[in-house]
C-alpha cells in the first residue's frame, strides 16, 4: 500500500493538529485510504409482485484513513487514528460529503496500548472470523450482499438480520480501551462505552449528558462493558487465531439487559485458511444492534475456507442468521442466509480484481417465505 508522509508541521497550518511537540521528532501522518467497487447481474424473487434491480453497481468502503504516529523521548508511541468516511450522496443533497466514523488517540508500550476517543472496542477489533477471499468483501460483515431487501415493500423494520458475527452494541461510539501486551501468544483487551447512542466522534466535550430518575442515560444503551481474549502464534505448524468475548450494558427500555457472547476461529496451513465464528446477542434489536429491546435475540454463526498462492484467492464461505423475538412479531423468526464463492487476483500496487458469486435467502418476519437473490459480479478493490 503507498502512502503519503505528511510533515506535522503542515497539518498544523491546515488547523488539523496544534498544540506542543510531544517529542524531538515530529509524529509521521499517513494518509491512505480504499475504495471496492462492483458490477453485479442478479436474478432474484418478486415482493408481493415488486420486482428488484437486474444489474447494480456498488461503490462502497469508500475510506480515507489519516494516521499520525511517532516514538517520544520515554519510548512510548502516541498517535492519532481518524478514518474519513465519504458520503455517497455525490450531489451532497443528503448534508455533508464526507465524516469522520472514527477518530481516537493512543498510547503504547510495555504496559500494552490504550486507547481512546470513537473507534471500535476490544470484542470487534480482536475477534475472528471466516477468512474474505473475494477483495474488499466477505460474508460475515459485507460490503456488498445482494439479497432481496424487504425494506423496499414492508418498511425499514421488516428488512433481514445483519450479516456480522462481530460486537455491535458499541461499535464507533466514544469509548476507553487497553490491550495488554502479548503473552505466549494470548492477549486480553477491555473497552467501556458511556454511550453507546453516540457512533462516531461526537462533540460533546463542553457539556455532559443529564441522568434520568434511576441514573440512566435518557439514551437507550449506555455504560456498556466488553471483555476479549485472543490467541495468535503457530501449533505443529499450523497458525493458529482464536478469541471469545463478553459485552454488557444497561438500557433504559423496560426489561432489557443487553448483552452480546462470541468466539471465532482461524487455522492456516500451507495456504490454506479455515476459519469461523458463533455470535449472540439477547434484548437488543435495530439496524445495527445498538438499540435495547426485551425479548429479541439473535444467532448468527459463519465458515468458511480460502486458499492463497502467489496473487491468487479462492474460496467458498457461508452464513446464517436469525433473530428472534417474543414481543414483536414482525422482528420473530426472520432470517438471512448467504452462500459466497469466488476468488481475486492482486494486479499489483494495492489494485485487485475478483469475482463474486453470492446465493442469498432472506426470511423477513414469521409466516413469510423465503426469497431468494443469485448474483455474480466483478469486483475492483483499490488500495492507496
Amino acid at each position: 500500500m503507498k502512502k503519503i508522509l505528511l510533515g506535522t508541521t503542515a497539518l498544523v497550518t491546515a488547523g488539523i493538529l496544534a498544540g506542543p511537540a510531544l517529542a524531538s521528532d515530529p509524529l509521521k501522518v499517513t494518509v491512505s485510504g480504499n475504495v471496492v467497487t462492483g458490477f453485479y447481474f442478479i436474478d432474484s424473487d418478486n415482493v408481493d409482485g415488486v420486482s428488484f434491480q437486474d444489474t447494480k453497481v456498488a461503490v462502497v468502503a469508500r475510506n480515507i484513513d489519516i494516521k499520525a504516529e511517532g516514538t517520544l523521548d520515554n519510548g512510548l508511541v502516541a498517535g492519532v487514528d481518524a478514518k474519513l468516511q465519504l458520503d455517497n450522496d455525490w450531489n451532497g443533497t443528503g448534508g455533508s460529503f464526507a465524516s469522520f466514523r472514527q477518530l481516537f488517540g493512543y498510547l503504547e508500550g510495555g504496559f500494552g496500548k490504550f486507547e481512546i476517543g470513537g473507534t471500535d472496542g476490544a470484542a470487534y477489533k480482536m475477534h475472528y472470523t471466516s477468512p474474505w477471499f473475494v477483495p474488499g468483501n466477505g460474508v460475515d460483515s459485507p460490503n456488498i450482499q445482494n439479497g432481496v431487501s424487504s425494506a423496499n415493500v414492508f418498511g425499514t423494520l421488516y428488512a433481514a438480520p445483519i450479516s456480522s458475527t462481530f460486537s455491535l452494541m458499541a461499535t464507533d461510539s466514544n469509548k476507553v480501551s487497553y490491550f495488554t501486551p502479548r503473552l505466549a501468544g494470548f492477549q486480553l483487551g477491555v473497552s467501556y462505552t458511556p454511550d453507546a447512542s453516540h457512533h462516531g466522534p461526537q462533540e460533546n466535550g463542553t457539556v455532559v449528558l443529564p441522568k434520568d430518575s434511576n441514573g440512566n442515560s435518557f439514551n437507550n444503551i449506555n455504560r456498556v462493558f466488553e471483555v476479549a481474549l485472543n490467541y495468535a502464534g503457530t501449533l505443529a505448524g499450523v497458525d493458529v487465531g482464536v478469541d471469545g468475548f463478553y459485552t454488557t450494558g444497561d438500557s433504559t427500555a423496560p426489561g432489557a439487559d443487553p448483552e452480546e457472547y462470541g468466539a471465532g476461529l482461524n487455522l492456516g496451513y500451507a495456504g490454506f485458511t479455515l476459519g469461523g465464528a458463533y455470535y449472540k446477542s439477547s434484548d437488543m434489536a435495530g439496524t445495527r444492534l445498538s438499540f435495547a429491546v426485551a425479548d429479541a435475540s439473535r444467532k448468527t454463526w459463519t465458515a468458511g475456507l480460502k486458499y492463497a498462492t502467489g496473487p491468487w484467492t479462492v474460496g467458498v464461505a457461508y452464513l446464517d442468521s436469525k433473530d428472534s423475538n417474543d414481543s414483536f412479531s414482525f422482528f420473530d423468526d426472520r432470517k438471512t442466509s448467504t452462500w459466497q464463492v469466488g476468488g481475486g487476483y492482486n494486479i499489483g500496487s494495492g489494485v485487485d480484481l475478483g469475482l463474486d458469486l453470492q446465493l442469498t435467502k432472506n426470511k423477513v418476519t414469521s409466516g413469510a417465505p423465503t426469497y431468494d437473490s443469485k448474483s455474480a459480479g466483478l469486483v475492483l478493490a483499490i488500495a492507496f
